[in-house]
Parts: structure tokens; C-alpha cells; sequence
């Protein structure tokens, strides 16, 4: 049995949202304010049986929706539907699992329909709403009143009068509504009254969840890990799964520390295990112990202190770093929450067990969260085990900000949330992406993003912009063309943005529909124009064409720049692909810096349009000359730069043929360039700075083509 969906209408930015859960683990990402944190409280508040609710937790656009409500005159009690927060569950249950605490649940008995819906709701009703308009008509009397007999009085208005009251008009209740299967859809107008009909539902689902906040410190006075083993005791106990073990503690509690901290080591054996297995970058980097500190106080409650091995000595949880303490901690909540699913002995576990993990990356470097994520499928694909057999299945919600974790993640796990409109976010399943992909015929693409997503530039998924770029030689110095920029301005600086820089080589029209799927405000895309033109290849008398099997002449492609009169096409398929337009060479180099800015058409195809968040920025003609790559521009505008300055990556005899003037910036690119990372690491080596220490490269410039577009991404 298991939770397939979660819809939520009217919670905060959650105005009308529908995620998609897995079977064993979802990840949900998303920049930073869409509505993970909401799910997690909304989930706690009617789950956890706290279903208080303030104003401030209804959507802005439902809360002018109630005003609208409170004011008009009211409607009909037919056509009314409660109105308020409400949470959605749809269940799928199979042929293996017990009926016997959703019997009382089922709408349908269509054999074929195996899917419960649970609704949670906090609303208004008819009854309600005529009450809440008494009360308000008063309210602004009395308002009115006060204004009256005091004329600096200031007015409260309707939003101070919800504040205030509307607690008293709201109310909690349950449901299980009928899912239409032909439609795959619920249907609100048939349900049970589960509170009227006095139906539980904590046998079918029981959630927990570990919190973003966690009281994790390497405060010397602070004993977080020691104090969970306790936790974990208590709730062992409760289980009476190690009873044993644990009748075998208590007949020795008399005897010396030493020997309790033998009978520990066996009592915490399973999370030990775990800690020595997942807790760190490899296998046993992560060793603890957990030893006797016998005091006056009750059983095991403040008696046990968890010590990690350092060489041949113990040293106390405080002296070890926060990043594997908040590891640790959260193995141990996890246990802790496990034997909470277990339930007592006499109990049985619920049907569904829901885990929500929030950004487990807190206090963590880099390659603890890999390690993480790539282990914690093991602790919870373990489950739910009970000494009787009446084992679970756990199924697990993570949020993260991480892209350490996504990149560690199975793509199809990850759930993207996005904002759509001032005051409503969405869920997108990254399976949808896939199948836009697979549709228009691009599945060997998707392979590709897919591979270098995960391996490479998970960010990109909690990027506010982005830059594309081919090569190293930009990955290298873009960061100190976007400081030059900065420098040159006091605000919306661009190192001070949400950007992320991605090396994607020739292949940027791959990342097109990704860009649309994650919706970023802006994409600059720094690419080559790529001239060249053809010609017929030649045997080896110089004269006679060379021939194909058909009998057609032989051609091979010459580079040359834009400006050679014989430069007909392109070959850069970024650039072909976005305008879609032929290969001609002409197009491009007329197209001026307005049409190089894209935005999706109705059709899913990018068109010209100034107030687009996509641009192709290409070499430009500057100081006469029109490069054709990212390096002969740079050699054109900064040949001083180049000729009064070491550089170890140029073939010699090139650069001295740049001196004489016997070759131009693009024959010195093509020809004295042997490996272009060390070529850009010299160009940073040798920058200098403003004597008065204010600003960085002052000695060298950025090709126009490259400050266009930062300019324009700098913009909101």
C-alpha cells in the first residue's frame, strides 16, 4: 500500500498543487522558496492531529477569494462548497495487502479500482460562512463607531478581522472521497464524514518526519547523540524486540561501567553498524562506541555517552565536526523513527509508513552528502521489521537544496518544484521531461542530460540564471569577465547573483527543453559563429578533383573567419538549432543583438524576441576584425596584453610571426594554441590590478560579444 499522490489547495504558495510520490524514496527540489518546507507543516499539522491554522497559512489568492466571499451577498447553500485548506491522499492498495483497517473506507467495489483518496480539510462551512458574516457586519459597525467618536482612530480592516476571528469559524474534518478510475480523478461531491462516522485513520498512515532544525552542536555541554541513544532504547524497549538484551542490561545495572559498555555495544549493534557502514566517506570512518556513565538517575536517561575512535583512544561526540555529528544524528533519528513505525508489541504497524527527511545536507561538506544519498536507500529499503513478522514497507519524502544529493539521486526519483505566478508553485517529475524528449524523437539527448546532469551540473537545478559555455578556456576566465563587469557597477552585480556556469562543450541545443522545464529567468548561451566554407579536395597532382564511389566530387571543410570572402555557412548547430533557419552564414552575422534574444513560441520553438530569456551570444566584427572563435577574438582586442607578457602555452615561433605581423589573431589561435586550460590560467596569472586595489584585469579586455551578453544577464 502506498501514497501515489499528495494534492494540496489553498497553503501558502501550495494554491492548487499535485506532487507525485514514489514507492521507496522522492526527492523533492526546488529553489529557495517553493514550497518544500509547506509541504513538510502541512503534512504535520493534519497527520500529526495539530491542525491549527493561522491567516497567514491561506494563500494570498484565497484570502481575497474569502473577503470577495464574506462581502457579496450570500449564495444559496446548494451551490456552496466548503471552502478552506485541504490536503488530498490517493492511495494504492493491491491484491498482498490487508483490507481490514480501509475497508471502512472504500467508496467503490470495483475490483479493478484499488485507489483510496483521503481528504483533510480546514474550511468553512454554509452554516459558517452566514455565522462570519454576522459577525463581520458587526465588526465594521463597530469600527465605524470608534472612527466616529475618535477621528485619529485608525479602522481595522477585514484582514486584522480574520486574524483575529477566524479560528472561531473554521473547522477541521475527514474524508474519504470516490476516485473515478475511468477518469483518474476524485470526485468531491461523494465521500464519507470520517469524523461523523467516527472512522480512524491512523492504522492506515502513520508519519514522522526528521526537521531541517536539528539541535545538532559541538557545544561541549550538549550530548544530542547521547542523548538519542536513550531515545532509541526507549523505543527498542517499547517494542520489546532486543527484550532479551535489554533483561540482561537491567540484572547488570549494579555491576561496573565496563560491563554495561559490553552489553551497549551489543544493544546498539544495528545503529552502530549503520554509522560504521554510511556515517562517513568510506567504510569505517565513522567508528563509535557508546560507554556506561552510570549516575543516580533513571535507567539509561543521561547514562550514556557516545564516543568515537580516534587511533587507539576514545574522545567524547563534542570533539568530533558538526558535518559528522549532523550525519550520525540523523542515522540515529532515522532508527529512532523506525522502531517508532515498529509500534509496541501488542500493536500492529500501520499500513503506510511516511518519512520526511528535510535537507539532510545541514552541516555536511560535499562528499558526505554523495555518501549519504547514496547509502540511505539501504537503511530504508530495510524497512519496517518486527521480531513477529509483521513487517512494513517505508516509504520516504527527502528535501534538499543540495546538488551533491541530486546528482547522487536516481533521475526519475526527483521532483522539481517551480514557482508558477506570484502566489502558486507546481510539481514537475523529471519522467515528464523525459517523454517531451522521447516524443520529439530525442531519446539519445535526454541519455546525455540525464548522464551529465548527475554527473556533472546538478545546480543547474537551483540556479536563478545560467550561462552555457563550450570550453575551458571560458570556464576559466568567464568569472573574471563577470568581476570586470561588476566592477563597473554598484548594484545587481552578477557574482552576486544565483548563476550557474555549465561547460556543456557543442551540445547546448540539448539543454533547451531542460532550461524551459526549470524555468530560469535568464539563459546566455556563449558559443562560436563557426564560419567555414567548402572545397574540393584534390589528388595528389594538385588539379584532378578526388571522387566518391557515385562519382560526386570529394569535399572538406576550411575554417576560415567570417569576414574571408569564400565563409559561406556555419557549422554550429546551437545556432542553427535556435533560429532554425539554414546553415547560411550571412543570417548571422546581419542578425543584430535584439533577434539573438529567444523566447518559446505556442509551438515549443524558440523565435526572436526582446523580452525573451534566452541568448546566443556569437563573435561580433570589432576593431574591424570578425573572429571566428573565442580565442582569436581575445588575441585581437588585447595584443599588447598578449606580446608584453609571458606565455609558456604559445608555440614561440607563432608568436613571434604574431609580432612580425605575418600571421593575424586567427591563424595564432589556430596554430600556437596547444592546450587552451593553461593558456587561460596564464591570461589570469598575468592580470594586474589598480594601483589604488580597487580593481582586478585591468590590464586586458573582454570581447564585446561576451560583455553584451553579461550586461544583459546581469538585468532582471
Amino acid at each position: 500500500m502506498k501514497i501515489k499522490k499528495i494534492k494540496i489547495e489553498n497553503y501558502k504558495l501550495l494554491k492548487s498543487f499535485s506532487i507525485d510520490l514514489e514507492d521507496v524514496m522522492s526527492l523533492v527540489i526546488g529553489k529557495n522558496n517553493t514550497g518544500k518546507t509547506s509541504l513538510l507543516t502541512l503534512m504535520d499539522k493534519f497527520l500529526k492531529g495539530s491542525s491549527k491554522f493561522s491567516i497567514d497559512d491561506f494563500n494570498l489568492d484565497f484570502k481575497k477569494e474569502l473577503i470577495d466571499l464574506i462581502n457579496k451577498p450570500i449564495s444559496k447553500e446548494d451551490l456552496y462548497k466548503p471552502l478552506g485548506i485541504k490536503l488530498k491522499l490517493f492511495i494504492e492498495y493491491n491484491e498482498t495487502d490487508s483490507l481490514e483497517n480501509i475497508s471502512r473506507l472504500m467508496m467503490n467495489l470495483d475490483p479493478d479500482n484499488k485507489f483510496i483518496v483521503l481528504g483533510y480539510e480546514y474550511h468553512l462551512t454554509f452554516n459558517a460562512l452566514e455565522r462570519i458574516k454576522v459577525k463581520y457586519l458587526d465588526f465594521e459597525e463597530n469600527e465605524k463607531t470608534k472612527k466616529s467618536a475618535k477621528p485619529e482612530y485608525i479602522e481595522k480592516d477585514i484582514s486584522y478581522f480574520l486574524k483575529k476571528y477566524q479560528e472561531d469559524y473554521f473547522e477541521p474534518t475527514r474524508k474519504s472521497i470516490e476516485y473515478n478510475i475511468d477518469e483518474g480523478t476524485e470526485n468531491d461531491d461523494n465521500f464519507i464524514d470520517l469524523e461523523k462516522e467516527k472512522i480512524p485513520t491512523k492504522q492506515v498512515i502513520h508519519f514522522n518526519y526528521i526537521s531541517a532544525k536539528r539541535s545538532v552542536t559541538n557545544n561541549e555541554k550538549n550530548k544530542t547523540l547521547s542523548t538519542q541513544t536513550s531515545e532509541i532504547y526507549k523505543e527498542t524497549e517499547k517494542t520489546d524486540v532486543q527484550n532479551e538484551r535489554i533483561e540482561e542490561f537491567k540484572e547488570q545495572l549494579s555491576t561496573t561501567d565496563t560491563v554495561l559498555t559490553d552489553i551497549y555495544a551489543t544493544l546498539f549493534k544495528d545503529v552502530i553498524e549503520k554509522v560504521r557502514k554510511f556515517g562517513g566517506v568510506k567504510s569505517d570512518d565513522s567508528t563509535i562506541k557508546i560507554e556506561s556513565t552510570l549516575q543516580h538517575r533513571e535507567l539509561l536517561e543521561g547514562n550514556t555517552t557516545v564516543m568515537y575512535k580516534h587511533n587507539d583512544n576514545t574522545l567524547p561526540e563534542y570533539n568530533n565536526g558538526l558535518g559528522y555529528m549532523n550525519l550520525i544524528s540523523m542515522i540515529f533519528q532515522i532508527e529512532i523513527l523506525i522502531q517508532v513505525f515498529k509500534k509496541g508489541k501488542e500493536e500492529k504497524p500501520a499500513d503506510i509508513n511516511l518519512l520526511f527527511i528535510e535537507e539532510p545536507e545541514a552541516h555536511t561538506h560535499p562528499q558526505m552528502q554523495y555518501i549519504f544519498i547514496k547509502n540511505i536507500k539501504s537503511i530504508l529499503n530495510e524497512g519496517i521489521k518486527r521480531e513477529d513478522g509483521n513487517n512494513r514497507e517505508l516509504q520516504t519524502v527527502i528535501t534538499t537544496h543540495s546538488s551533491h544529493i541530486v546528482s547522487e539521486s536516481v533521475f526519475d526519483d526527483i521532483k522539481y518544484l517551480k514557482r508558477d505566478g506570484e502566489n502558486s508553485v507546481i510539481s514537475k517529475n523529471l519522467k515528464s521531461l523525459e517523454k517531451e524528449y522521447i516524443d520529439n524523437g530525442e531519446e539519445e539527448s535526454y541519455r546525455f542530460l540525464k548522464q551529465y546532469l548527475t554527473l556533472n551540473r546538478s545546480e543547474l537545478f537551483f540556479a536563478e540564471k545560467a550561462i552555457l559555455i563550450e570550453g575551458d578556456t571560458e570556464r576559466l576566465l568567464l568569472p573574471a569577465m563577470m568581476k570586470k563587469i561588476d566592477q563597473e557597477c554598484t548594484s545587481n552585480q552578477l557574482l552576486s547573483q544565483n548563476i550557474s556556469i555549465v561547460e556543456v562543450g557543442a551540445h547546448s541545443q540539448i539543454f533547451e527543453k531542460f532550461i524551459d522545464f526549470i524555468d530560469l529567468k535568464k539563459c546566455l548561451i556563449i558559443t562560436d559563429i563557426d564560419s567555414n566554407y567548402d572545397e574540393l579536395k584534390l589528388e595528389n597532382d594538385g588539379v584532378t578533383p578526388k571522387k566518391h564511389g557515385n562519382g560526386k566530387d570529394k569535399m572538406k571543410t576550411i575554417k576560415c573567419t567570417p569576414n574571408n570572402p569564400k565563409a559561406n555557412y556555419t557549422s554550429n548547430n546551437s545556432l542553427i538549432f535556435s533560429h532554425k533557419k539554414s546553415n547560411d552564414l550571412n543570417y548571422y552575422k546581419n542578425l543584430s543583438f535584439g533577434w539573438k534574444i529567444l523566447r518559446k513560441n505556442r509551438k515549443k520553438e524558440w523565435v526572436s524576441n526582446r523580452k525573451g530569456k534566452l541568448l546566443l551570444a556569437y563573435q561580433i566584427e570589432e576593431d574591424g576584425y570578425y573572429a571566428r572563435s573565442f580565442e582569436d577574438a581575445f588575441f585581437k582586442i588585447n595584443r599588447d596584453f598578449i606580446l608584453d607578457n609571458t606565455f609558456p602555452s604559445l608555440t614561440p615561433k607563432w608568436v613571434k610571426k604574431y609580432r612580425n605581423m605575418e600571421i593575424d589573431e586567427f591563424t595564432l589561435a589556430e596554430k600556437a594554441i596547444e592546450k587552451k586550460p593553461p593558456f587561460a590560467i596564464e591570461v589570469l596569472l598575468n592580470s594586474k590590478m589598480s594601483s589604488d586595489g580597487k580593481k582586478q584585469f585591468i590590464n586586458w579586455n573582454t570581447p564585446l560579444y561576451i560583455s553584451e551578453g553579461l550586461l544583459w544577464l546581469q538585468k532582471d
